[in-house]
C-alpha cells in the first residue's frame, strides 16, 4: 500500500533526482500493506496516505487493523477507519500493544469516549502480547519484536511471510520466529546510518543472516536513490518493494 518513509517519496519542496523522478516506482505513499486470504482482509498500519491508499487500490472490505507502533506515520490515517465500519455495518477490530493504544487514546480521544460524536470510527480494541500468535479470521500472526533505536515496535509474520517496518535492531529471541520465512520485507531507509533505521546494507546482511530466498526493502526515503538504480545494485533474491507491489503464496 506504501513504501515511503515518513515524508513520502517525493518529499515537499525537495527537487533531488529522487522527488522529481518520473518513475511510478520513486511515488511512494507512508509504509503500509495489505493482508488478503481467501475470507480476510486486514492492514499493517494507517498511515496519513490511509484514504488515497484505499481508493488507489479500490479497497472495500477490512476486518481489522495491526499497528506496529504508535508514531504518526502509521497511525494518522486511523479516523478513516470509520468509512468501513458505516458500509460494514460493525466496529473495526483494532490490534495494538498497551504502549500503541496509549497514543491512540492521545491522538483520537473522541474515537475512545463513552458517548461519541455521530461519526466517529467504531472500533473494538484488542491487545497484542508479543509472547502471543492470535488469528483474525483465518490469517495467523505472529508478533516480532524490534527496535526503532529504544522504542518497541512490532514486525508480524503471516504464514510463510514477515513483514518489518521502523527497525534497527533484531533480538536472536525474535529472529527465531523470522527464520524459515519464504518471503521478508524490511526496511532500509538509506544508504548512510541511521539512529533509529537499518541501512540498506544491513538490510541486506538481515536477510542473508536468516537465509531468507526473497527480501524486499520498504520504508524507503529519498535519499537512498532511484529505484531503477538501487535495484541492479542488489543481491539475487533482493529486491526494493515500490507501492501497488502483489507478493503472492
Amino acid at each position: 500500500m506504501g513504501t515511503g518513509t515518513s515524508t513520502g517519496v517525493p518529499m515537499i519542496a525537495c527537487h533531488c533526482e529522487v522527488c522529481t523522478s518520473t518513475d511510478t516506482h520513486d511515488k511512494r505513499f507512508r509504509s503500509s500493506i495489505l493482508v488478503e486470504s481467501k475470507t480476510t482482509t486486514l492492514i499493517v498500519d494507517t498511515t496519513p496516505d490511509f484514504r488515497s491508499q484505499m481508493l488507489r487500490n479500490k479497497v472495500d472490505k477490512l476486518d481489522a487493523v495491526l499497528f506496529t507502533h504508535s508514531h504518526k506515520d502509521h497511525v494518522a490515517g486511523m479516523d478513516d477507519v470509520k468509512a468501513f465500519s458505516f458500509f460494514q455495518h460493525k466496529p473495526m477490530d483494532i490490534y495494538a500493544t498497551e504502549l500503541t493504544q496509549t497514543a491512540l487514546k492521545r491522538e483520537f480521544p473522541y474515537v475512545f469516549e463513552k458517548e461519541k460524536y455521530p461519526g466517529v470510527p467504531e472500533i473494538n480494541v484488542h491487545t497484542i502480547d508479543k509472547n502471543h500468535s492470535f488469528t483474525i479470521g483465518d490469517i495467523s500472526v505472529i508478533p516480532i519484536l524490534v527496535y526503532h533505536l529504544n522504542m518497541r515496535v512490532l514486525g508480524f509474520r503471516f504464514g510463510d511471510f514477515t513483514y518489518i517496518t521502523d527497525a534497527n535492531r533484531i533480538e536472536t529471541e525474535e529472529k527465531q520466529k523470522i527464520i524459515g520465512s519464504k518471503i521478508l520485507v524490511v526496511n532500509a531507509l538509506r544508504k548512510k546510518p541511521h539512529i533509529s533505521h537499518f541501512t540498506l546494507q544491513q538490510a541486506i546482511d538481515l536477510g542473508h543472516e536468516l537465509n531468507i530466498p526473497e527480501v524486499y526493502f520498504t520504508h524507503v526515503s529519498h535519499q537512498l536513490g532511484r529505484y531503477g538504480d538501487i535495484e541492479q545494485e542488489l543481491p539475487e533474491g533482493m529486491h526494493l518493494a515500490y507501492d501497488g507491489l502483489k507478493l503472492v503464496l
